[in-house]
């Protein structure tokens, strides 16, 4: 990746990287115990956003950056109060030194804030927020305390955001082969540069788990990290690129949600969130597909593998109609173990029912025109399963 002046989201990021290890010196000097593990652990995530940023888009500040990390960490591996302190303190005094690399090349223009709302993929944002928020208010049976819910709200927020422009990073190459959808996206149109999506998307995910750490839990922060990366790793740099399954296995990034907000208004993890995790998993290829169907030729042209292009319509619909009853199947079962009241139980058949016939529908006459209503629904169908399953825990 050609290099750049760093753009604001690093200059913020190693400013934030500064903060928090000056609040880890300065707490450790108080001896605050557990509130000074907690902010030295709050100093990684923009620790480690530095490092990822400077490797790929600013090698010259690589060095540093690593330095700076590497003192932070023997300084936590040393016991002695008075070495750890020391340590600690040149581990401040070279994030200064980073925060000031980063900040001499002069002032960069921020740019259109609309590209980096786009950046997050708003539109996605707002469907996995709502199957966490449901996943929350699952778990508690009702709303956790407002610090909570705002919290794991806004740093789940933050974590899809972050996942979502380093996607735009990592697939900027194809964005720009498949149609005028993708290629007005703003790094594919070259209104963004590369490097600052890049240290937007970094900053979003390092804040997102401090966030998170400090106001929920660390349960919720890790799964969230964990989610973010399988999308961004497993799925985009990898899954997307090589197999026909790859939403399949894919998939799993999109389910993760349901667990971040059960671990916020629980503190842990249960069957009853095993379960809201495959409903979204199982959910995601007939879902993805039918979209698939309809912007096949964009997908041939850019050498993706989708289902479509390499083994044809007739085979999608069949694998949609499977994963359809699959779905439907599996959604009574939160009701049979006792998890959802009827509320959840009717509307998962109701829904269900409609999902089953339009996915038939397709497989009879395959048209755009049932493509786009199936997937249309598909995301209504996904939606009030969850208010449902929020709604029958509660009442």
């Amino acid at each position: 990746m050609t290099e750049v002046v760093p753009g604001p989201w690093l200059r913020l990021t190693a400013l934030a990287a500064s903060g928090a290890t000056l609040l880890a010196v300065v707490s450790g000097a108080a001896a605050l115990g557990t509130a000074h593990r907690l902010l030295a652990a709050l100093a990684l995530p923009p620790l480690a956003a530095l490092l990822v940023a400077t490797w790929f888009s600013h090698r010259r500040l690589f060095g540093a950056a690593v330095a700076t990390t590497a003192l932070f960490g023997v300084a936590a591996l040393v016991t002695m109060h008075g070495l750890h302190l020391a340590l600690a303190g040149v581990a401040f005094a070279s994030s200064l030194v980073v925060t000031a690399l980063v900040h001499r090349p002069g002032f960069v223009p921020f740019g259109s804030w609309r590209d980096y709302v786009t950046l997050t993929k708003p539109r996605i944002m707002t469907l996995l927020m709502l199957t966490g928020f449901c996943g929350m208010v699952a778990g508690a049976h009702g709303l956790p305390r407002w610090s909570v819910a705002v919290g794991a709200m806004v740093g789940l927020a933050m974590a899809c955001g972050g996942a979502s422009a380093i996607n735009h990073v990592l697939d900027r190459d194809i964005d720009k082969l498949m149609g005028e959808r993708t290629r007005r996206r703003p790094v594919a149109a070259e209104r963004v540069p590369p490097a600052y999506a890049l240290e937007f998307g970094l900053a979003l995910s390092a804040f997102s788990f401090a966030l998170l750490a400090s106001t929920v839990n660390v349960l919720t922060a890790t799964l969230a990290l964990v989610g973010n990366l399988f999308y961004v790793l497993v799925y985009t740099r990898w899954l997307k690129r090589s197999t026909p399954q790859n939403i399949v296995i894919g998939g799993a990034a999109g389910a993760v949600p349901p667990l971040v907000g059960w671990a916020a208004g629980t503190g842990s993890l249960a069957w009853p969130a095993a379960a809201l995790f495959l409903l979204v998993f199982l959910w995601t290829p007939p879902h993805f597909w039918a979209l698939a169907l309809l912007i096949k030729r964009d997908y041939a042209a850019a050498r993706i593998p989708m289902l479509p292009v390499v083994r044809g319509d007739r085979e999608t619909t069949r694998q949609i109609v499977l994963y359809s009853l699959v779905l439907v199947g599996f959604s009574v079962v939160p009701f049979a173990a006792g998890w959802f009241g009827a509320v959840y139980l009717g509307a998962a058949l109701a829904l269900g029912a409609a999902f089953i016939w339009l996915a038939v529908a397709l497989r009879r006459q395959t048209t755009p025109r049932r493509s786009a209503t199936l997937f249309h629904y598909s995301l209504l169908y996904l939606a009030l399963l969850f208010v449902a399953a929020a709604v029958g825990s509660v009442v």
